[in-house]
């Protein structure tokens, strides 16, 4: 925020003290992972944490570039080169803390970032070796230092009288409220589902992200005084105008969570079932999920799942572990187009998960009782490029074939819900029903209402979401600063106004 404090200073080293030949010769080194035979029994992580002396030497291979391209990669900027100076130096606390000045999940973000495209995709290491294992490195000691006298407490600051309510309690709305209650302004978190953490708790298995770390960070924003209220959903249990009228700003970090269609026939058969529903059945007990989701999924044999991102690889390698004996995921372009993590497909093909590449659905079959019997497909063919880069996938007549299933998920991207064009009418959305928002500011065309994460982007990383709360929290913050004592506007605001709200071609 304007008025933040800056990333501590810290101790570099002199560059007379780096050996960035002998460091380039350090072996790369990795934590163990899970058995493959074994981890399909359970929902355990699948990679270990770190032992102390092995993180001490992996962090010996960073040569501490003074240009630090790994920290530009970052969407949140971590002084990654910081903290593994420290954590090389046997100070795994102060390391953890270097990660914490600019980031309020890196527990996290160290498991769920795609790190071959950020950090670690850019690391100069990794031009001739494997990189620096940032991401593990991170993990490492963030959590060891939750083991060891946990984490800093945060000063006290005198209270600002301002309220601020944040509508969602994933990553975007985590770092809004934490970064704002850090500044004085008293702030309540809604939550439509039963227990808080949004994607973090109800998006991502076990195996990925253990939910006692979602845990732990609801106790941290408890004990900063943010009051989170589960269980009711904006528009339904509780008004927007009830929301609106108590407090001074808005952050809504609702996420998107409303699957898209495959516009197939038979897709609304029983049998067939969206990404979200079927990992929140999967992997959490039923007190933790809205009544009607508390039915068991029960022991289906031959899983189909349509997609090619990482959701797709949750569900697949969920569907191993609920002890599927066939699973196959269905994508109309190739491995090389798909733009998940190349991690999880290693993991899920490690598992026994079969890819149909160059493929798409046409048809759902069904039984004689109208249940899901299979997926009829058609082969593709890459075209030309389309608005993305990638290449088009085109059907090749004649080509259909298909695929036993008693169980079909779809898991082929998000939408925001629908439901906020009547909650909210005002708001202007686009075509995608996503919230327009100022780029540099995340102010809605609503006065006092921002909107950030999942519902501005679409579907994107933990790690940009973060990035948008931390944007949206210096607005608010200035926002709020500039009220007077009536809590209208003092004085005119920096641009907070998004900026093409008439552009037509955002707007559909």
């Amino acid at each position: 925020m304007a008025d933040d404090p800056a990333p501590t200073e810290r101790e570099r080293p002199d560059p007379k003290q780096i050996d960035r030949k002998a460091r380039f010769q350090i072996p790369a080194n990795r934590p163990p992972k899970q058995d493959p035979v074994e981890r399909v029994k359970n929902w355990e992580e699948v990679s270990f944490l770190f032992d102390p002396e092995v993180a001490k030497v992996e962090a010996n291979r960073c040569i501490q570039c003074p240009a630090a391209p790994c920290t530009k990669a970052c969407p949140v900027h971590n002084d990654i080169p910081g903290a593994l100076w420290l954590l090389e130096r046997n100070d795994f606390g102060g390391a953890a803390d270097v990660f914490r000045e600019t980031s309020e999940l890196p527990e996290m973000c160290g498991r769920l970032c795609p790190q071959e495209r950020l950090c670690e995709g850019h690391c100069v290491v990794g031009k001739n070796a494997l990189p620096v294992a940032i991401g593990k490195l991170e993990t490492f000691v963030t959590e060891w230092q939750r083991e060891h006298g946990g984490i800093p407490a945060s000063p006290l600051v005198p209270k600002t009288g301002r309220r601020v309510a944040v509508v969602g309690t994933g990553p975007a709305g985590i770092a809004v409220a934490e970064r704002l209650a850090k500044r004085g302004h008293s702030i309540v978190m809604y939550e439509a589902w039963p227990e808080p953490g949004g994607v973090l708790r109800y998006g991502i298995p076990d195996f990925k992200q253990n939910k006692p770390a979602v845990d732990r960070k609801f106790d941290d924003l408890r004990a900063l005084g943010i009051e989170v209220v589960t269980g009711v959903r904006v528009g339904t249990q509780i008004s927007w105008q009830t929301v609106r009228a108590g407090v001074d700003a808005v952050f809504l970090g609702i996420g998107a969570s409303e699957g898209a269609r495959l516009a197939i026939p038979g897709e609304d058969a029983p049998g067939v079932i969206s990404a979200t529903e079927f990992l929140v059945r999967a992997n959490l007990p039923p007190e933790h999920l809205p009544e009607p989701l508390r039915a068991p999924l029960g022991s289906p044999q031959r899983v189909v799942v349509v997609g090619g991102g990482d959701t797709s690889m949750d569900c697949v390698r969920s569907a191993r572990r609920l002890g599927a004996a066939e699973v196959t995921l269905i994508y109309r372009r190739t491995d090389a187009e798909m733009q998940g993590r190349v991690e999880e497909r290693k993991h899920a093909t490690e598992e026994g998960v079969q890819f149909e590449f160059l493929a798409a659905p046409v048809e759902v079959l069904l039984d004689d009782a109208g249940r899901v019997r299979g997926l009829r497909c058609q082969r593709m063919a890459l075209g030309e490029p389309d608005d993305t880069g990638r290449r088009r996938p085109q059907p090749v007549p004649g080509s259909e074939f298909d695929i036993a299933a008693d169980l079909l998920v779809t898991a082929i991207g998000y939408n925001v819900e629908p439901e906020w064009g009547k909650i909210l009418p005002e708001l202007v959305r686009d075509r995608w029903d996503r919230f327009v928002a100022d780029p540099d500011t995340l102010q809605t065309n609503l006065p006092a209402v921002f909107a950030g994460g999942d519902a501005v982007n679409g579907a994107d990383l933990v790690v940009t979401a973060l990035a948008d709360g931390h944007r949206a929290a210096e607005a608010i913050d200035r926002y709020l600063r500039g009220l007077g004592p009536s809590g209208s506007a003092s004085a005119p605001l920096d641009d907070t106004r998004r900026r093409f709200i008439g552009d037509s071609s955002l707007l559909g």
